[in-house]
């Protein structure tokens, strides 16, 4: 072998090395991201980036009340019973690797935990109500109130695996209230860091 030939391959090998860490970092550890729609607004606005934490999937840690998490985009905007449907999934090794990992056709979003499994669930006269309880939540702008989209997600006990998740800005929010209670295995990660803008940077709450 020529070292023309040999200095080629090794480059070679560098570039599918790098590739390679640079997915199982992105999949496993962290990956940024931007923010596309206004339903998490005030707590982010959109094109503001941010770093998102997906350590919580990789331990298959469950995440806690007003955690902001992304998640995999159920297949049906409007479920016929609590739990969100997911009816396209890939169907062998290379889709799957295409969808999961390259994220290639795949939908996510980022909403804010409400409830976690095992939990009732009542939504009454625009506010939330958890086991009972009135559910405190500063981070709404004033005047904003919770209403259902759905008959089903009215007075519920969200699943054991599963947690319900809202966007802030409820009025232009698409969440668990139309789609269903989110499966813990279809949560991709935590909003971690906003890094754009500068003067915002720091943990996002």
């Amino acid at each position: 072998m020529s070292e023309k030939t040999k200095n080629i391959l090794e480059w070679i090998a560098c570039f599918v090395i790098a590739i390679v860490l640079a997915l199982l970092i992105r999949f496993y550890i962290g990956t940024p991201t931007v923010v596309q729609q206004p339903s998490m607004y005030p707590t982010l606005k959109q094109g503001q980036r941010l770093i998102l934490n997906r350590m919580v999937r990789t331990f298959h840690e469950v995440p806690q009340r007003g955690d902001i998490i992304t998640f995999e985009a159920p297949s049906n905007s409007y479920a016929h019973s609590v739990r969100a449907e997911y009816e396209n999934e890939p169907t062998n090794i290379f889709s799957s690797f295409v969808y999961y990992v390259l994220e290639i056709g795949k939908k996510s979003y980022i909403k804010r935990v409400i409830a976690l499994p095992g939990e009732h669930v009542k939504i009454e006269d625009g506010k939330v109500y958890i086991n009972g309880e009135l559910l405190e939540e500063d981070y709404l702008q004033e005047g904003v109130t919770t209403d259902s989209k759905n008959p089903n997600l009215t007075d519920f006990t969200v699943p054991d695996d599963c947690v319900f998740a809202m966007g802030d800005n409820r009025q232009q929010s698409s969440d668990c209230r139309s789609f269903g209670c989110v499966p813990l295995e279809k949560i991709e990660s935590k909003v971690w860091i906003r890094f754009w803008p500068f003067d915002l940077w720091g943990e996002v709450e």
